[in-house]
């Protein structure tokens, strides 16, 4: 497929089954009370959009192996709902300010009515799962609730690894271990999980899923260090804090690799900084630590590394789908490797 025409398949695929999860979701959210203390709290983030990558994947991916969109659809949904949920964990212990241009749940309504409400999203992620039992028949579908238990494990494994990392002010983290946080942090929800269940949907459970673990990483790997860019160069569309990793004091690609680089002195400086609160830490600290990423070469380091997976991606794409006939859904994934770089 000609690259140039990637953007606009994944733009349309996007917006149309991302369409038809926002709809299918909206029948799980229960217009009861106490609805200003967690039902209307429940729908906030679903509804203030969100790029749809992640239910779009499964969809598609299990169109590409003969499934129907409605055989998928259910699945998209919870994994929507977890998503969602996990962004308002994610909010909470980031200390963010910013989710999709306005403020983060517990910002509006305080942490422990958005913990609450991100526990019961959670759960509600599972409703979808068992009306899967009647659509697709309970092997399958059970298969499909086990796959997401691993997923869950995955990315509280991850993001326990990141909070420890600030908790203990570690240092001296190399690329192996940022991109294994990123695996089971990012990559488990963002790509593999919703690559692994459509092709369960759309084989019956009868492909070999480790390929996708391949593929979803390096994916979702790259879509992950771009995000972190992002957050240092937004753009207008750009929908979160700018800066706000470096003040949260997150250990991206690009703050490990300012620490290597380091002579002590700034070493020291910058271990100073990162032990401290969030609170305390100051816009002039956090310049300082983003100008030391510009002279170091920091961000063109990890811009390498992230186009380098996409590559990596691409050629795991091609050792599953290519044996496949060509279509929108199958152009649509293989478009994804452009897309994040490129997404609005």
């Amino acid at each position: 497929m000609d690259h140039v025409v990637a953007p606009d398949v994944v733009r349309e695929t996007l917006a149309e089954y991302g369409a038809m999860t926002r709809a299918a979701m909206q029948a799980y959210f229960p217009a009861a009370e106490p609805g200003p203390h967690l039902y209307d709290l429940l729908a906030d983030y679903p509804r203030r959009g969100g790029k749809m990558m992640r239910s779009s994947l499964c969809i598609a991916t299990a169109r590409v192996f003969g499934a129907s969109i409605d055989d998928a659809l259910l699945s998209a949904v919870a994994i929507e709902l977890m998503h969602n949920a996990l962004l308002i964990h994610d909010d909470i212990e980031d200390e963010s300010e910013q989710r999709r241009d306005s403020p983060t749940l517990h910002a509006l309504h305080g942490i422990p009515l958005a913990l609450n409400t991100g526990d019961a999203l959670a759960l509600l992620s599972m409703r979808p799962l068992f009306d899967n039992f009647g659509r697709i028949g309970p092997r399958l579908a059970l298969s499909i609730v086990r796959e997401t238990e691993r997923m869950a494990w995955e990315s509280a494994e991850g993001q326990a690894m990141e909070l420890g990392w600030r908790r203990d002010n570690c240092h001296n983290l190399t690329d192996a271990d940022y991109l294994t946080m990123v695996l089971k942090k990012t990559c488990w929800l963002a790509s593999i999980h919703p690559g692994r269940i459509g092709a369960m949907i759309g084989t019956r459970d009868s492909i070999d899923l480790e390929p996708f673990i391949r593929f979803g990483f390096f994916l979702g790997a790259a879509f992950q260090i771009q995000d972190d860019l992002l957050n240092l160069v937004p753009d207008e569309t750009y929908g979160k804090e700018p800066n706000g990793d470096i003040f949260e004091g997150k250990r991206t690609l690009m703050l490990n690799h300012v620490y290597r680089l380091s002579p002590p002195p700034q070493r020291r400086i910058l271990a100073e900084l990162l032990d401290s609160a969030r609170a305390v830490r100051t816009a002039e600290q956090v310049a300082w630590i983003r100008a030391l990423m510009e002279e170091y070469g920091s961000i063109a380091y990890a811009r390498g590394i992230a186009h380098g997976l996409a590559g990596a991606a691409l050629h795991e794409y091609a050792r599953i789908f290519d044996c496949l006939p060509d279509s929108r859904d199958r152009q649509f994934i293989r478009g994804l490797t452009h897309w994040i770089f490129h997404r609005a």
